[in-house]
């Protein structure tokens, strides 16, 4: 058992009988009244986020957490489906579970699974990663005065704002956060 104070982004703890993942948390202390801490939960049953208070005081029991890493493999009408490099184990997920993520994907990405009590909890991609233009119009000429994009489907049917200099077979760099380019690899 840890105090609230000993919480932190990313822990996973139990809370109303239910494991919940800290999306984010803040120790508040308003003029008068006593401290507390202020927690963005996510239920692993439900997928929900709360915000919750916590009295700085109060104990919440800690959930271990298990990371690995795992390349993706290849995507069908079951999920995704991912390898553990080390012992070649599978783990399925489903397209749900990926969200915005699914985006990124390209064959032998190496992600980082997050596993509370043998369940996937969150996955993480790398910052960047590398994909190839399929497909992107060509760049209007006189198009330079400001800083102009034009958009482009990538290998993963993704669609990006790319510069009118990116042809179809560049390899460009696009951040995973927010889904904009970065630079040409």
């Amino acid at each position: 058992m840890a105090s609230a104070n000993d919480m932190r982004k990313g822990m996973a703890i139990k809370y109303n009988g239910d494991v919940c993942i800290v999306l984010d948390m803040q120790h508040r202390t308003p003029g008068n009244l006593r401290a507390f801490v202020q927690a963005t939960i996510r239920s692993l049953k439900w997928g929900k986020s709360s915000v919750v208070r916590f009295a700085s005081t109060e104990t919440i029991e800690v959930v271990n957490m298990m990371t690995r890493k795992v390349e993706f493999s290849f995507k069908d009408q079951t999920g995704f489906h991912f390898m553990d490099p080390d012992t070649y184990e599978t783990v399925t997920l489903t397209e749900e579970f990926m969200g915005e993520n699914a985006k990124f994907l390209t064959e032998n990405l190496s992600c980082t699974l997050m596993e509370v009590e043998g369940k996937a909890a969150e996955i993480d991609l790398p910052p960047v990663v590398e994909l190839k233009v399929v497909e992107a119009p060509p760049g209007i000429r006189g198009d330079t005065a400001t800083n102009v994009t034009k958009p482009a489907k990538v290998e993963n049917g993704f669609e990006v704002g790319v510069p009118i200099f990116i042809n179809p077979g560049d390899t460009i760099r696009v951040d995973t956060r927010t889904g904009k380019y970065v630079s040409r690899a």
